[in-house]
């Protein structure tokens, strides 16, 4: 321990992170250096720096991150379709290795022998920050408190709070959510309480983001998604920035009931945990994104990219965003995305996300002369389908009569 001198920890500036920050200082003597990302999670990070000031910090790092997250993580993310176990969106998994990029990067900044984060020893996040650190600084020295420390339970963090005067607001710990929440511009989760039991459901007034569908207008929303290269880069005319965009989906998506999921996940430490899950934005971009690819994109290439997405949504899961196997399927689902230009039409009603249309002037691959059912003036040959069949059955014709 005596070889840490000074240690960058994520800090969110809350209880656990604040008792993580004494405990540093106590147990390895050293310098603790501060390091707040701002990813959209809907409360303000500023606070933290005067709570890192009064606890003695000297160098304190407060970024507003939502852009690169969005852009660089996000974006390219939702290129592949991306969804665990058929429904998880990833939305914790993928800003994950944005912070895990800054801890090290200030790191090297400020000479740090080693980082720290707040993620428990049971949890995925503990793998997926470590996993990005040891990617980009292979020789970093990890600290985990939660895997290091005898403080088990609330009670242990709020008797040493008192026992170390960290200040704790208590007016706001009294209407402290039940539940372990994280936030970011895709989502925000909520996991224990009640929802540890799988057979319970969640409560009305647990939700944050989103009216309950049965709340939502009788009236129906329309939204047209312009896209190029795959993003986003348009809603309704006004060109918006990626943030922006998913900004205003999260705000008219959850006000339209859409997003909620309830979901019993297998976590890649081994255990299945149970957590809820609200999404407006990453729901309406799923589908958006496939109805704009049903259009441009070539049929084996949409094929190919369904058969990696699993792979590549276990990768992005398991905390491998920055290994070469990740990197090699970002390449290829990229390169599919040039031709997916256009624009999707997009209605949504009482937690539904509907296709109403879409159209690409330069990049459709849907040719009317060819798909109708009226006279196509010899556009396609009909006869052609026999032959076809014909082919494509010799095998089964051939095992057949094996058989008999």
């Amino acid at each position: 321990m005596s070889d840490v001198k000074k240690v960058v920890l994520a800090y969110s500036g809350g209880l656990d992170t604040s008792i993580i920050l004494k405990w540093l200082e106590d147990t390895y003597g050293c310098e603790v250096v501060t390091f707040t990302a701002d990813i959209g999670q809907g409360e303000e990070v500023e606070p933290a720096r005067a709570k890192a000031t009064a606890m003695g910090v000297k160098e304190i790092y407060i970024e507003d991150l939502r852009e690169e997250y969005a852009r660089d993580y996000v974006f390219p993310m939702f290129r592949a379709n991306t969804i665990y176990e058929g429904e998880y969106l990833l939305g914790t998994s993928i800003a994950r290795p944005l912070i895990a990029k800054r801890l090290v990067e200030i790191a090297k900044e400020v000479g740090a022998d080693a980082i720290s984060h707040g993620a428990t020893g049971k949890g995925n996040d503990q793998v997926r920050f470590e996993l990005g650190a040891y990617a980009l600084m292979p020789d970093v020295k990890v600290i985990a408190p939660w895997r290091e420390w005898d403080l088990n339970s609330r009670e242990s963090l709020m008797a040493y709070a008192k026992e170390h005067e960290i200040p704790v607001d208590f007016a706001k710990q009294g209407k402290k959510s039940p539940y372990s929440m994280d936030a970011n511009l895709l989502h925000i989760s909520y996991e224990g309480d009640i929802l540890e039991d799988p057979w319970a459901e969640p409560e009305e007034d647990m939700w944050r983001w989103s009216v309950s569908p049965e709340a939502a207008p009788d009236e129906p929303t329309y939204l047209e998604l312009e896209y190029e290269k795959g993003d986003i880069v348009a809603i309704n005319g006004e060109k918006m920035s990626p943030a922006t965009v998913m900004e205003y989906l999260n705000k008219v998506g959850g006000a339209n009931g859409i997003g909620r999921d309830d979901i019993v996940e297998n976590r890649y430490v081994g255990m299945k945990s149970r957590g809820c899950y609200e999404t407006p934005a990453g729901t309406i971009m799923l589908k958006a994104h496939r109805a704009m690819e049903s259009l441009t994109l070539d049929r084996e290439a949409m094929h190919l990219k369904d058969e990696l997405m699993p792979r590549y949504a276990k990768t992005i899961y398991n905390g491998y965003w920055w290994s070469p196997e990740r990197e090699a399927m970002q390449a290829l689902i990229d390169n599919t995305q040039q031709s997916v230009n256009g624009t999707v039409r997009m209605k949504l009603y009482k937690g539904n996300v509907i296709v109403a249309g879409r159209k690409s002037d330069k990049d459709s691959l849907f040719d009317e002369s060819i798909a109708t059912f009226e006279d196509d003036a010899g556009a396609y040959d009909q006869k052609d389908a026999a032959g076809f069949i014909k082919l494509n059955a010799l095998r089964l014709r051939i095992a057949a009569k094996k058989r008999k």
